[in-house]
């Protein structure tokens, strides 16, 4: 079985759409812009790292990590 690897800020996105609170909501708590917010969302732009937590911390997210098999090594041949 295996798992699409899917991108952290893809996660974030989907936790906003998802979440409890508005996207002003989410703004109004984060110091983060509105329209900048608003742009993350709609991929069509990003944010800092600061932001990023920031949004975490007011949806309380945590990062966690999945282990996953170690993947073999392709020889020059393949």
């Amino acid at each position: 079985m295996t798992h699409k690897r899917i991108k952290l800020t893809d996660q974030l996105r989907q936790a906003i759409e998802t979440s409890d609170k508005s996207r002003y909501q989410i703004g109004q708590e984060t110091g983060i812009d509105p329209a900048t917010l608003c742009r993350f969302v709609k991929g069509r732009g990003g944010l800092s790292t600061d932001g990023l937590d920031r949004i975490a911390d007011c949806l309380g997210l945590n990062l966690t990590t999945e282990t996953a098999a170690p993947q073999a090594k392709k020889s020059k041949g393949e």
